[in-house]
Order: structure tokens, then C-alpha cells, then sequence
């Protein structure tokens, strides 16, 4: 086996592990997906109640069928502008996997697009943007018609140091 042959077994191993279905929802004209394992369900936006002393992105809690979910809208959470909640808004309630277990929090995002199957050859990595940039949180970029989708890990999105204190209360 050549070292070229290795190389390209050992990328698509691990496009492999990353294709899937994967809901995909939009903000500011750019489109995003998330694993659809990792996705309980998709509500409409409903009044959210503030938490104080918390930063920014995270808009509060709401209370979903008894049980108390911290919201964080991902605009904010990515450093975009804020806009306002319109009809087509809405909250992708994920479980994410913290140090406490397997918590549920909402993401608040401008709309939902589809739920898309991707194959692993169609995944790109995510490209180095330099040493001061974090991307961690990508898991991949996929290549669709028309353009990119970028694929959020989830888990690294939101297992953040300011949401471990929201996410242990809930």
C-alpha cells in the first residue's frame, strides 16, 4: 500500500464517520447543519424568560412541557448582528453532551431549511483561517449545490464555559 493510498483511506474513515442526515437552518444568508442525531425537536418561538448575570447570547429559559430549557441564540453565540424574531424564527432544541451528562438546550436560529443526507466524500475539513482563530466547533464543510454548508459540532458550540453553569441549573 502506498502512503498516498493510506492517506486517502484514512480521509474517507473519517468522512465516513461524519456523513449523515443533518437538519440545516440558515442565519444571516449563510447556511449551517447540525447532526440530526443530536436534534429532540423544532418548536416556534415562544416567550422566553432572562436569567440574570448571564452573558449575551444566552436569552434566557423556557419552560417545555414541565421542563425548564436554557436559550441561546446562536447569532449571538457566533458574534453576528442581532435581528429581530420574525415568523419563520425558531428554537432546534439539541442535547448536548456536558461533563454534568447529556443536557437539553435551545438554539435559537433564523429558519429551518431541510433535512439533507450527506455522503462523507461531499465533507470537506474545515480550512485553517490561522493560528488565532478557533474552529473546533466545525466538524466539516459540506459541498452542496450552489454552494457550502458549514457542519456544526454541536457539543463544542455550546460546552462553553459561560453555558456550563446554565446548563448544570436546568
Amino acid at each position: 500500500m502506498t502512503k498516498s493510498t493510506e492517506s486517502a483511506e484514512c480521509v474517507g474513515t473519517v468522512n465516513r464517520d461524519r456523513e449523515g442526515k443533518y437538519l440545516t437552518f440558515c442565519m444571516q444568508n449563510e447556511e449551517y447543519g447540525i447532526s440530526i442525531l443530536k436534534i429532540k425537536e423544532i418548536i416556534g418561538m415562544i416567550p422566553v424568560t432572562p436569567v440574570p448575570q448571564t452573558p449575551e447570547f444566552v436569552k434566557g429559559v423556557v419552560n417545555l412541557r414541565g421542563k425548564v430549557i436554557p436559550v441561546v441564540d446562536l447569532r449571538l453565540r457566533f458574534d453576528m448582528e442581532a435581528v429581530d424574531y420574525t415568523e419563520r424564527t425558531c428554537i432546534i432544541v439539541v442535547e448536548i453532551e456536558t461533563q454534568a451528562g447529556i443536557v437539553l438546550i435551545g438554539i435559537v436560529v433564523d429558519a429551518v431549511s431541510e433535512v439533507l443526507n450527506i455522503k462523507g466524500e461531499d465533507i470537506e475539513d474545515t480550512p485553517t483561517f490561522g493560528k488565532g482563530l478557533d474552529t473546533n466547533f466545525i466538524l466539516g464543510m459540506a459541498k452542496m449545490e450552489g454552494g457550502v454548508k458549514t457542519l456544526l459540532d454541536i457539543d463544542r458550540v455550546l460546552n462553553h464555559d459561560n453555558l456550563a453553569p446554565l446548563a448544570n441549573a436546568a
